[in-house]
This record gives structure tokens, sequence and C-alpha cells, in this order.
């Protein structure tokens, strides 16, 4: 009667912990209707209010450097996303002015650079390698798209070191971010 109890208590811990581990992994939805975009970002993860820079950042509440963000940029001219550039082109760019500008310390490799299309927009999907100046690495994804006149750039980072533990999350949040 005892291995009985045993086992059935035994499983029930075991859902419980696995039903825990799906939860943490869920993502949670955001939606700005004034400037029309919109993406998934982790569980967990709240959003800082900034002054300056982008219009909206979330960040882990226990890792505080995991975080996404999205910019928005006026596009000269309304140019359509490839108008701007091939995927590589305005990956570079990206990295060379935002990520690790000159005199920044920091340094951008650019690992993959794609065009995606959903719902008839065009996205431009970027991973990047960012090292630092005290010799820290940083993954970063983004996704770059252009509507109604603006550049919208949605970038994820996360610290290397932790890039394994989160980077399926973090891949789907980035596959979320679209622009309306």
């Amino acid at each position: 009667m005892w291995k009985r109890i045993a086992v059935i208590l035994l499983l029930v811990l075991s859902f419980s912990f696995t039903n825990y581990g799906t939860a943490s992994a869920a993502l949670r939805s955001f939606v700005d209707t004034s400037d029309g975009y919109q993406f998934l970002y982790p569980n967990g993860w709240v959003q800082v209010r900034v002054t300056d820079g982008p219009d909206v950042v979330f960040h882990d509440l226990i890792e505080f450097s995991e975080n996404v963000s999205v910019v928005i940029s006026p596009v000269p001219e309304a140019k359509s996303l490839p108008e701007l550039g091939t995927p590589s082109e305005v990956g570079y760019k990206l990295a060379k002015n935002a990520l690790a500008p000159e005199g920044s310390g920091r340094t951008a490799e650019l690992v993959n650079a794609e065009q995606v299309e959903s719902d008839g927009k065009i996205y431009y999907k970027l991973e990047y390698l960012i090292t630092l100046p005290n010799k820290q690495q940083r993954h970063n994804l983004a996704s770059v798209a252009t509507s109604r006149g603006k550049l919208f750039t949605f970038n994820a980072s996360v610290p290397e070191k932790r890039w394994r533990k989160v980077k399926n999350a973090i891949e789907e949040s980035v596959d979320s971010f679209s622009v309306y």
C-alpha cells in the first residue's frame, strides 16, 4: 500500500513540475494600436518605462539584461524595406549605427540575415553576436519592417551564456513581431 501511495505521489509531483516548466515558457502578447505593431514576449518579463530611445522595452525580472525592444524611425522618402537594401545591407547598417556604433567599444558580427514574408509584409530577420568592451558576449536577434513611412526594429538581446536556455522563447518572440 505504501508503494502505491509513493508511486501516486511521485506521479503527481512529476506532473506538477512538468506543468510548471511549460507555464514558465509561455509568451504574453503586447499590442501597440497607436503605432501599429505587436509581438509576444516571455512570461515573467516586465515593461520598463523609457523616456528617450526605444518605443517600448521589456526585460526579465531576474536577468535584467535579457530584453526586447521596439525602435521606430522615419524612413527617407517613405521607402520600402527592399528599397533600403538587402537583408545583409540593412543588417550591416543596423550594426554600424545602433548595435555597435563607432566609439562604443562594442563589435557586432552579423551571422545571419534573411527575408521573410508574412501577411503580405516583408520582414528582415537578423542575427548578431555582440562583443561588449568588457569582452562579454551577447546574442541579438532583430526583425525589421517598414510601414506608413516608418522603420520598425524589434530587437531581442540576451547574454551569450544564457542563449541556449532562452533561444526558443526569443526566436518565437522575434518571429511573432508584426506591423500593420
